[in-house]
């Protein structure tokens, strides 16, 4: 069976750490929205049914319509080995997935601290503050964390030597900071060897190097979450 997915068709988006499991897991499913007549098939599943998502991404799996990329994963994870078998295991992968999600977020209000609804080139002088404040607090506390768990752990991985969803979205924030950020990353890499080194057995493995290889992997652009300013990788 092939699991509908509905993101956006032109960016990596929140949708990427869902592609990303999924094809880990060799599970097939479609892209809708980037086929034929799929922008309007998304839209209609968000507008019918009791239980509509918010936003893209979501994931129809029988008669479940899942919303929230964390949601996605926790239900992703139970039925592909991307997560614990036990319940605590499964919340605390979960938890690290949650505050991946968070700081998602900061990253993409890095180029718009005013809002989404506003231009870059409207805020250009508050995305400037905001990305001096993101590099010199926020990256370090939040990759710093993960570097922490990882050395702590002693596996090749976050939680062990299992691969979990939560380490397919941390390869995505590190590729995204790579290019949103090239300069800034490139010093900082320096204070996160486990992370890169994390990053890079990710890269290497099977699925996930046929996809990044593949025309199914959106290139990042400056429409998605992270965004490659000059002004701002300073």
């Amino acid at each position: 069976m092939r699991s509908p997915l509905y993101s956006w068709p032109s960016i990596q988006g929140r949708g990427e750490y869902v592609r990303l499991a999924l094809e880990d897991a060799g599970a097939a499913y479609d892209d809708v929205a980037r086929g034929a007549g799929g922008m309007a098939a998304m839209s209609r599943m968000m507008e019918q049914g009791d239980t509509p998502p918010f936003a893209p991404p979501f994931l129809k799996a029988g008669k479940l319509v899942i919303g929230q990329t964390a949601n996605i994963l926790l239900y992703l994870g139970a039925r592909h080995g991307l997560a614990p078998k036990a319940e605590a295991g499964k919340l605390w992968v979960h938890q690290l997935q949650l505050t991946i999600t968070d700081f998602v977020l900061e990253a993409h209000d890095t180029h718009h601290p005013l809002g989404p609804s506003l231009y870059y080139e409207d805020q250009r002088g508050p995305a400037k503050k905001r990305s001096e404040e993101f590099w010199n607090e926020r990256v370090p506390k939040y990759l710093g964390y993960f570097e922490n768990l990882l050395k702590n752990n002693g596996g090749s991985y976050l939680t062990g030597r299992r691969l979990t969803y939560v380490d397919l979205s941390l390869f995505q924030i590190v590729e995204g900071l790579r290019y949103a950020f090239p300069k800034r990353m490139k010093t900082f890499e320096r204070d996160i060897p486990g992370l890169i080194g994390l990053r890079d057995r990710v890269a290497a493995r099977p699925n996930i190097k046929a996809y990044l290889g593949s025309d199914r992997r959106i290139a990042f652009n400056e429409d998605g979450i992270f965004r490659h300013y000059k002004e701002l990788d300073l």
